[in-house]
C-alpha cells in the first residue's frame, strides 16, 4: 500500500516538473482562474488507523491494539469559490470507503470494522501564483462525517461507533492546467475530533479517534 502512494506521487511530481520546466511554454485555460464559481469531482484512495487513549497507564508502549489498515475509496464533487487570486472557498462532499481490523496482541481475534462515511468538508485553498501550468497550494479546514455503516444503537456489537463525526483536514498538491481541464492531485490528512467510541469490550480503551490519509485526483 505504501509502495502504491508512493508511486502516485512519483508519478504527480513528475508530471508537475515536465509542466514547469518543459519546452512547451503554451498557456493552458489561460483564464480559468478568473471564474468566480467552478466546479469538478474527485476520485481517490484512503488509508484509515484509530488513535486510541487508554485509561490504564501500564498497557504496552501505551497501544495494545494492533490495527491492520487497509486501502479505501474517495469519490465526491467540488465546488469552488475564488475570494481572491491566491485563495479559494471549496466543499467538496463525498462518499469514503474504508476497512480496519483491530485486534488484541498474542491473539487472533479480529473485529472487522467496515466504514462508509458521507463526508463534507469546508476548506480554504491557499496558491501560489500561477507560473506556466503549474500551481502549488496548500488546503486546511473542518469537515464533517456520518458514518452510514455506524452501529451506535446496537448494544450487541463489541465496539459501537458513533454516526456523527467531526474533523480538521490539513493538505497540499499542485494544480496542473491542461488543454481541456484542471487536473489536482492532492494529498491530506483528515483527523477526527470527537470521542467515535460509544462502547467497546477492550475495558482499557477510553476513546477512539479516527485518522486518514487521502490521496484525491480532482478534475475541473
Amino acid at each position: 500500500m505504501k509502495k502504491f502512494f508512493v508511486i502516485v506521487l512519483l508519478f504527480c511530481v513528475q508530471l508537475g516538473y515536465a509542466q514547469i520546466f518543459g519546452g512547451d511554454k503554451i498557456v493552458n485555460n489561460e483564464n480559468f482562474d478568473r471564474q468566480q464559481w467552478s466546479w469538478g469531482y474527485y476520485l481517490g484512495l484512503n488509508t484509515y488507523d484509530f488513535k486510541f487513549k487508554y485509561n490504564d497507564e501500564i498497557a504496552p508502549n501505551g497501544n495494545d491494539l494492533i490495527i491492520e489498515k487497509t486501502l479505501g475509496f474517495n469519490v465526491g464533487l467540488v465546488g469552488n469559490l475564488r475570494l481572491n487570486n491566491n485563495l479559494d472557498l471549496r466543499l467538496e462532499p463525498g462518499v469514503t470507503f474504508n476497512t480496519r481490523n483491530f485486534r488484541p496482541p498474542y491473539t487472533m481475534d479480529i473485529e472487522e470494522i467496515n466504514a462508509t462515511y458521507v463526508h463534507i468538508p469546508l476548506l480554504l485553498k491557499f496558491s501560489a501564483d500561477r507560473h506556466n501550468n503549474f500551481k502549488p497550494f496548500v488546503v486546511g479546514g473542518v469537515s464533517t462525517s456520518i458514518n452510514l455503516s455506524s452501529n451506535q444503537n446496537n448494544p450487541d456489537a463489541d465496539t459501537r461507533l458513533r454516526t456523527n463525526n467531526y474533523h480538521y483536514e490539513v493538505g497540499l498538491g499542485i494544480d496542473l492546467y491542461l488543454f481541456y481541464f484542471k487536473f489536482s492531485p492532492s494529498i491530506r490528512g483528515v483527523f477526527n475530533i470527537n470521542n467515535e467510541m460509544v462502547e467497546t469490550k477492550f475495558s482499557k480503551v477510553d476513546a477512539m479517534r479516527s485518522q486518514a490519509v487521502f490521496l484525491n485526483f480532482t478534475f475541473q
